[in-house]
């Protein structure tokens, strides 16, 4: 980090204003060649479809078409999702800017009992992967046979895991992952890409580093040989790359993480700074990701990051609670991370989970715990994780952080990919290091994109203040913004360097591209996101000076440059550049809120911008809208419809800037639900600590007849009620019944619980809950702590609410 002491006067329309001093000016040389990437490294599957579309990878990132190719994808388990909710949740994925949906194809979900093969209803695979297509998705399976998952036995049978070794080159276990691996085949024969389908990968195993005697490598190679011979050829073939994995160099491509918690950890208390958090310039395996198996020496990932590209599987879009250790994570702990990735030098953000869910239930329960065996206790039916999008569709505020790095992703990914990471002169000591500046840059020639991050979860940030960034490039230096600003606690953003705005070269801007929509000879929209706290200032060449208008803001010469500044965001063009004989090129900022509150899709025809507040998606030319609790819906559109769209009730049309503006108010409900005791708390045992952990172990089976118990009367046609049921209580663990059937569970960690109320059954639901002990050696976030007040244990429920859920569809 360099100081500058020197005052330079600033030109603002041709006068002196001031001048700048003290300034923290933060330096990366990108001068030096940008890294080839080697071809033909790896030997994966059919990459060309019918129609002469091509899906490859080089040694640094993926191609489409022979295009560099930045895809976002989220895991989405079909077995954990009622069937017909699946097509509403695969659009409101793509509508947030996934690209690719990735499911475990859990064996136990569709083996339970040897031979008899379940592939209906809620284990649909097939239907699921052509709903998936339909909705516009890219699709990688991951078939296992061990997924992990939080599953029972990592989702291996028990009728295998009780006759044979597993995860091995066991003749007995082969022919039954041969037989497994059949039937995926023939599920999805005709939907690979080869086909015309949009299967393009396939996971082998998971989270695997065994290298014993027919395992290692070698057994991975038996893997992939075993799934081609299933007809499962597709164009990528992935393994997790962490914990040291194993695999053989060149027939498959390892797939990273990191998380922003370890719910698998021992530690009661706040871990420290994790390492998600910091950017990794010679390394990609951020820490601890859970796996079940350790090893202790490099593995194949390590030794081929030069072969590689650097692609992601589970970086976490939320966290599960396990039970002894129940981390509740904030919107920025999530979406903080994606600048520190992607500035890491990360082509492939896939995120675990994207969607939450719930386990069937069997011939068993079907959840990892420690009573078989496994390393974790976990609800026996929630799968919740704190997932952008909840189990029952419910949008979450952190899928509104994510998506306009994923739509930066998606229009720009083809730049950035390409792009070599470039190491900043000074960096932080390590990931406790909580006052030197985090970032990076990732450039290629003269373009490049910054990457800013100083938020890290549960530890307050050094105020970087009166910062510029110079980044060197071949032939020149740029330094911005001209006004030094302070980047806050928290604050995190990509500004670009040197963009080209299809023939004006922007040098500069202090604000985030999120989208490039182009209208033909209407002319090309820019999208940019203001950064929170951050004036928004653009750099241009001197020469740009003639061809820009900004109406309202300022414009001066400065250094060889021409400087706009005091852009207020909003719907209106910020800036409008206008070259003779060409369409014109507008530069739209947003605030942070419309950003977040953006989605792109197809809209009578064309490709639109949508603001709104509520959650929203494309579907049949047209969007669908819900709003929980809400039944005002407002929402922008850009380019105008040419006709007032039809929506069910009257929609009022307006004008917001460059934005058509509709609202509607749907009837208002009002739902209440009652509820009385049914039988009082017993006295709970100490927790127990033991299993593989040596940690806090969930209570036993028999210790749930000292659970309290309450009774709870839902408004009438509970089964076609609309809403959403939450079950404000404190205590140890919830359990919800239509009579005796377990309808969902749940750990306490004072995170929300929801349950929809159309899955409730008809009649009467019973909510038992377990005691928390007060020296119950569990991690619960000092937020949700509950007040003992003295008490030994505490089992309460303070509140059920049913909020209805409100639906728009609109049609043009």
């Amino acid at each position: 980090m360099h100081l500058i002491v020197k005052c330079l006067p600033l030109l603002v329309a041709g006068a002196v204003a001031g001048s700048a001093c003290g300034q923290a000016v933060l330096h990366v040389d990108a001068s030096a060649p940008a890294r080839t990437p080697f071809e033909n490294q790896l030997q994966m599957g059919a990459s060309l479809s019918p129609s002469g579309e091509r899906i490859g990878a080089n040694s640094q990132y993926l191609t489409r078409n022979g295009k560099p190719w930045m895809p976002v994808m989220g895991e989405f388990h079909y077995s954990r999702t009622p069937a017909d909710e699946w097509e509403a949740e695969l659009r409101k994925m793509k509508a947030a800017g996934i690209d690719v949906v990735a499911t475990y194809i859990m064996w136990n979900h569709h083996e339970e009992r040897q031979g008899s093969w379940a592939w209906s209803g809620q284990r649909d695979l097939r239907r699921f992967v052509q709903l998936a297509a339909s909705a516009g998705l890219d699709v990688v399976v991951r078939v296992g046979p061990w997924v992990h998952a939080e599953v029972r036995y990592g989702g291996i049978p028990d009728w295998v895991v009780g006759a044979m070794p597993t995860r091995g080159d066991d003749p007995q276990y082969l022919r039954h992952v041969a037989s497994l691996y059949g039937q995926i085949g023939r599920q999805l024969k005709g939907l690979l890409w080869k086909d015309g389908g949009r299967v393009i990968g396939v996971q082998i195993e998971n989270e695997y580093n065994l290298d014993g005697p027919g395992e290692g490598a070698g057994h991975i190679s038996t893997l992939k040989r075993m799934a081609r011979a299933a007809g499962l050829d597709v164009p990528l073939y992935t393994v997790t790359g962490w914990d040291q994995t194993v695999y053989p160099s060149g027939e498959v491509t390892p797939v990273f993480g990191g998380y922003p918690d370890e719910p698998w950890a021992r530690s009661t208390g706040e871990l420290p700074p994790k390492e998600t958090y910091a950017f990794r310039f010679d390394s990609r395996v951020s820490g601890d990701l859970g796996a079940q198996t350790r090893a202790s020496a490099r593995g194949s990932a390590d030794t081929d990051i030069d072969k590689t590209p650097f692609l992601g599987a589970e970086y976490g879009a939320g966290l599960p609670f396990m039970y002894r250790r129940r981390p509740v994570v904030s919107s920025d702990d999530i979406a903080s991370m994606l600048p520190v990735q992607l500035g890491s030098g990360v082509n492939l953000v896939g995120y675990y989970m994207f969607h939450g869910g719930r386990n069937p239930v069997g011939m068993t329960t079907l959840e990892e715990s420690t009573l078989t065996g496994g390393y974790n206790d976990t609800p026996m039916i929630s799968y919740d994780f704190q997932a952008p999008l909840g189990p029952d569709g419910q949008q979450r505020p952190v899928l509104a952080r994510l998506r306009p790095f994923h739509l930066f992703m998606r229009d720009f990914g083809e730049r950035l990919a390409p792009m070599t990471v470039r190491k900043p002169d000074v960096v932080p000591s390590g990931p406790d290091d909580l006052t030197t500046p985090r970032f990076a840059v990732r450039s290629l020639g003269d373009s490049a994109f910054l990457f800013v991050s100083n938020h890290v979860r549960q530890y307050p940030m050094a105020v970087q203040r009166q910062v510029r960034f110079s980044v060197t490039l071949p032939g020149q230096t740029v330094e911005f913004p001209r006004q030094p600003v302070d980047l806050a606690d928290g604050s995190y953003f990509i500004w670009p360097v040197n963009m080209d705005l299809d023939g004006t070269r922007l040098a500069y801007a202090t604000a985030q591209p999120v989208a490039r929509l182009d209208n033909g000879q209407a002319g090309i929209v820019y999208v940019f996101a203001a950064s929170a706290g951050i004036p928004v200032e653009l750099g241009f060449d001197s020469a740009a000076a003639s061809i820009l208008a900004a109406p309202g803001a300022r414009i001066a010469q400065d250094g060889g440059k021409t400087v706009i500044d005091g852009i207020t965001p909003g719907t209106q063009a910020a800036v409008t550049i206008r070259r003779a004989g060409k369409p014109p090129v507008t530069l739209l900022v947003l605030t942070p809120e419309q950003s977040q509150q953006l989605a792109i899709g197809q809209l009578a025809g064309q490709r639109r911008l949508v603001i709104g507040a509520q959650q929203t998606w494309f579907a049949d030319g047209g969007l669908r809208m819900r709003s929980d609790g809400n039944p005002a819906f407002r929402f922008a559109v850009y380019p105008a419809l040419a006709h007032t769209p039809k929506a069910g009730v009257p929609l009022g049309a307006g004008q917001d800037g460059m934005f058509q503006s509709f609202a509607a108010t749907l009837p208002a409900r009002s739902l209440e639900a009652t509820f009385m005791p049914v039988r009082a708390a017993r006295s709970v045992r100490p927790v127990m600590i033991g299993g593989l952990a040596k940690a806090a172990l969930q209570p036993l089976p028999e210790s749930f007849s000292a659970a309290a118990a309450w009774s709870i009367d839902l408004p009438h046609d509970t089964n076609k009620l609309d809403a959403l049921v939450e079950l404000d209580f404190v205590g140890d663990i919830g359990r919800l019944f239509d009579g005796t059937r377990m309808l969902d569970d749940w750990y306490y960690s004072g995170y929300g619980w929801q349950f929809a109320a159309r899955h409730a059954g008809s009649g009467p639901l019973t909510l038992s809950v377990l005691p928390l002990r007060a020296d119950a050696p569990v991690y619960i976030p000092k937020e949700g702590r509950p007040n003992f007040g003295g008490k030994e244990q505490i089992a309460e429920l303070r509140a059920v609410r049913v909020t209805p859920i409100y639906r728009l569809d609109v049609k043009p």
